[in-house]
């Protein structure tokens, strides 16, 4: 069975990402074509890149980075949900993209985005990384919101369009995922 990866892209308190990502979860869980796997990046406490080695190398030095290559490379495809701030995803995000390279390499991404304007443009920075590390990023999108999509700025609420943007999304994840297969079992990933 595919195994889906969906990674909450923020670590701030009071984070709105994790209702998003439980959301997605639950969504995604109702499929039969895959099982799916929440990484929640503040559960592998990544300190800001303090590997002495390119990670190209693979020769990781920590502890806490070997845990999430083992998480990363256990996964087929990936779901990311990024907040936007200042017009590009989280720092936690990036960092924790840029521990890694062959773990990602021939896998497929989609994105969930949430913040003023739907954190469309942290996606946008998204897929240039995405394209660095040999993910496929999928074309279908979820961009939610902040001023109609949470209540109150706080709570979110899924609707009918997010619903269909997402079945759509994960759709297209689990298609390349398994189109990808070939390539990743040729490279070892």
């Amino acid at each position: 069975m595919l195994s889906i990866g969906v990674i909450l892209g923020s670590t701030r308190p009071g984070r709105l990402g994790e209702q998003v990502a439980r959301w997605v979860v639950e969504v995604a869980s109702e499929r039969s074509d895959c099982d799916i796997t929440l990484l929640d990046l503040a559960a592998f406490d990544l300190p800001l890149l303090d590997e002495p080695l390119p990670p190209v190398r693979g020769q990781y030095q920590h502890d806490h980075t070997k845990r999430w290559s083992a998480a990363v490379s256990a996964i087929d495809g990936f779901v990311m949900v990024t907040p936007e701030y200042n017009h590009s995803t989280s720092g936690a995000l990036k960092n924790a993209l840029d521990y890694l390279y062959r773990e990602w390499n021939d896998k497929a991404v989609g994105f969930v985005s949430y913040g003023g304007s739907g954190g469309t443009r942290a996606v946008e920075h998204l897929r240039l990384i995405a394209a660095e590390l040999k993910l496929a990023d999928v074309r279908g999108q979820v961009a939610l919101m902040l001023g109609s999509d949470f209540e109150g700025y706080r709570t979110f609420v899924p609707n009918e369009r997010a619903q269909r943007s997402l079945d759509t999304m994960l759709g297209e994840v689990v298609a390349w995922s398994t189109a990808l297969a070939g390539l990743r079992a040729a490279e070892g990933n």
